[in-house]
């Protein structure tokens, strides 16, 4: 758990890209000492990374600790959870693959009923296999010890025997240009897999992913059926959206 200040910090950080202690000791009025042991806190549970007079938000190239990316917009990825809820009727089947937005969208599917779920992410499999009214089955392939994903050729080809209702995706990153980017290309085959094999793809992504980039290319953002975000900022993906029939659905907007 980080305080309020800390939590403003790190919000600081992701808008400006980093934060420096001098001018956090301004901003909250506080000693550069207890700045400091903000940065050391936030920075030791991976949120941020230290440097010389302050910190950075994480980008480019380094993925951020499971945990950490969890605690980051939470409540945004739990109004998305429930938006994508929200379009998958009882009685249907479903993928979900790996990131802490499609477990949100888990966890807001333990209302529906008789649901089949294929996944490649054991956090969702273990969620949702406890209940009778589900089918749950998880691929094979290789488990990442970082957050539990199950990636690699195995999972490609448990995936490819299906054909589904719905596929639940989420991306690392989203270009201007409608690139959805990752940094596993081992995650990436399987993402793909998945899209391919499903009638109507719900992609669940929160804003701060229009901030970020990763290297390797899942899909483009006109391949999706239907795209949840908090909010949309970026005019070009709107403009995506509009011209390849993409169902944008910004949840900031219906909490109006």
């Amino acid at each position: 758990m980080i305080s309020e200040r800390q939590r403003q910090i790190v919000d600081l950080a992701r808008a400006q890209g980093r934060v420096h202690v001098e001018q956090l000791v301004v901003h909250f009025g506080v000693s550069p000492q207890t700045i400091r042991k903000d940065l050391n806190d936030i920075c030791a549970a991976g949120t941020l990374k230290r440097m010389h007079g302050g910190a950075v938000f994480p980008s480019g190239v380094e993925n951020m600790q499971y945990e950490s990316r969890r605690q980051i917009a939470s409540e945004e990825k739990d109004a998305i959870g429930r938006a994508a809820a929200a379009l998958i009727p009882n009685n249907a089947s479903l993928f979900i693959n790996i990131g802490t937005t499609t477990e949100a969208v888990s966890q807001a599917l333990l209302d529906h009923t008789d649901l089949m779920i294929i996944t490649n992410n054991i956090n969702v499999a273990n969620r949702m296999r406890v209940f009778p009214k589900f089918e749950v089955a998880i691929t094979g392939g290789i488990v990442r010890a970082s957050d539990g994903g199950v990636v690699g050729e195995a999972a490609v080809d448990f995936i490819q025997q299906f054909k589904v209702d719905y596929a639940v995706i989420g991306a690392s990153a989203i270009d201007g240009d409608g690139a959805l980017l990752d940094f596993d290309y081992r995650e990436v085959k399987v993402a793909q897999a998945i899209i391919a094999n499903a009638r109507h793809v719900i992609l669940v992504s929160d804003s701060t992913k229009f901030e970020r980039t990763a290297p390797v290319r899942i899909a483009h953002l006109s391949q999706v059926d239907s795209f949840i975000t908090d909010r949309c900022t970026p005019q070009s993906i709107r403009r995506i959206c509009t011209e390849s029939d993409v169902q944008l659905i910004e949840t900031s907007l219906l909490s109006r």
